[in-house]
């Protein structure tokens, strides 16, 4: 039996990006399909984060969200764009990139762009050649972020998120019919897919996640 998992995440999140290192780890070997699916933690017009020129949040960067990905041997920087860039036409690149057989792969590499190499991931430019880099026809994914081709399959991947799934904190994981919300490590998210693959009840766990308010804990 296959156990799907979905991950709802946004590209800003630093807990999502923290996340996929164990999630690759926890699925290696195993029956799975993973899925990410986009929820925006900051949909326009609302005001974007600006963790710079916000002391409490640089605080919370610097004092927890650092030192655990250190914990995790993960390269990760607050990236100097004040504000953060909207995700929406990432998001829009991404139902492109799936509908071309490299979903996965696009949220990858649009993670480390934007925690790793801080590259604004809300400049048209920076996503037709990041997805230039993973092997999506670059002049084409431009023009279907020109012509708004996929706003609509963005927008209704949100009306799923916020209405049908209920998320209000990214990351959270559907693996089968169990629920984590919140960054997991590797162990638990083994047990988890474990339980499914068994056909057993399990516990639904809480992590450090991000909220729609703007929190990070």
């Amino acid at each position: 039996m296959t156990v799907k998992i979905q991950v709802y995440s946004d590209y800003v999140c630093p807990f999502c990006f923290l996340a996929e290192g164990p999630l690759e780890q926890a699925v290696q070997g195993k029956d799975v399909e993973v899925e990410w699916m986009p929820f925006e933690l900051r949909p326009s017009p609302t005001e974007p984060l600006d963790p710079w020129n916000d002391p409490p949040k640089l605080r919370m960067f610097e004092q927890s969200i650092a030192p655990y990905a250190q914990r995790l041997g993960i390269d990760m920087k607050l990236p100097r764009l004040s504000p953060h860039p909207y995700t929406h036409l990432a998001f829009e690149g991404y139902q492109y990139a799936k509908e071309h057989g490299k979903g996965n792969e696009y949220n990858h590499r649009l993670f480390r762009a934007f925690f790793q190499e801080e590259q604004n991931i809300g400049d048209p430019d920076v996503l037709a050649k990041l997805a230039g880099e993973i092997g999506l026809d670059a002049a084409e994914y431009r023009e279907a972020l020109e012509t708004g081709k996929y706003k609509e399959a963005h927008q209704q991947a949100l009306n799923h998120a916020y209405r049908e799934a209920g998320i209000t904190a990214v990351p959270t994981f559907f693996i089968g019919n169990k629920v984590l919300r919140g960054i997991a490590n590797r162990e638990t998210l083994e047990q988890v897919i474990a339980e499914e693959l068994a056909g057993q009840a399990g516990k639904a766990a809480e992590g450090l996640s991000c909220s729609v308010d703007g929190e990070c804990d």
